[in-house]
């Protein structure tokens, strides 16, 4: 009975660590290292809030830049992927699809140019994140598309990249919204002059 007590307290002193303390640890490392410091930051244009820095969206037509599919179409509150292995027909047959249409709006490109995340979702449906030359094979299409030079756009494409933490920790990555939207407003200002 003396064990089974002893037990019970170290469980609930083990829960109360890793329901309180352990979480309050991780907020406060996030608070500190983290992005946005541990908020998920929302992004805005001409001062309103046109979508949520972490959370992947669906961009249309070749005046954007595209992000990665998602299996779940981009719902915040259904993240998941689709679990297709690479020998199931309806996958393979969606996959060909994706790079029909990615060559589609790049003639430019051969078959074996089309990037791998234009045409596989992420793991979570919601990845706001492509690789800098995803971003960079899109530049020429986005170009035509917006009357905008490509050396334009490609500097656009260079501010809108972020590096790994500490030049070591991750890779090199371009939000999808956030490059978008300094597109759009750099667009609008070469209109303005």
């Amino acid at each position: 009975m003396n064990t089974l007590l002893k037990s019970i307290r170290i469980t609930i002193a083990f829960c109360v660590f890793f329901s309180l303390f352990y979480v309050a640890v991780l907020w406060g490392f996030a608070k500190v290292f983290g992005p946005g410091k541990g908020n998920a930051g929302t992004v805005t244009s001409n001062g309103r809030v046109v979508g949520a820095a972490q959370i992947g969206q669906a961009f249309a037509g070749d005046t954007c830049f595209w992000g990665r599919p998602s299996a779940v179409d981009y719902a915040a509150d259904a993240s998941g992927a689709s679990n297709k292995g690479v020998t199931n027909g309806a996958y393979l047959r969606q996959v060909q699809a994706r790079i029909d249409s990615f060559l589609c709006h790049h003639p430019y490109l051969k078959r074996k140019q089309v990037p791998v995340e234009m045409v596989t979702a992420s793991a979570s449906g919601l990845d706001p994140h492509i690789t800098p030359e995803c971003a960079y094979v899109q530049v020429k299409r986005v170009a035509h598309a917006r009357r905008m030079s490509e050396d334009k756009v490609r500097a656009i494409v260079d501010e809108q990249v972020e590096k790994p933490l500490l030049g070591i920790l991750g890779t090199a990555k371009v939000n999808v919204l956030r490059l978008n939207v300094a597109l759009e407003e750099a667009d609008k200002t070469d209109s303005h002059i």
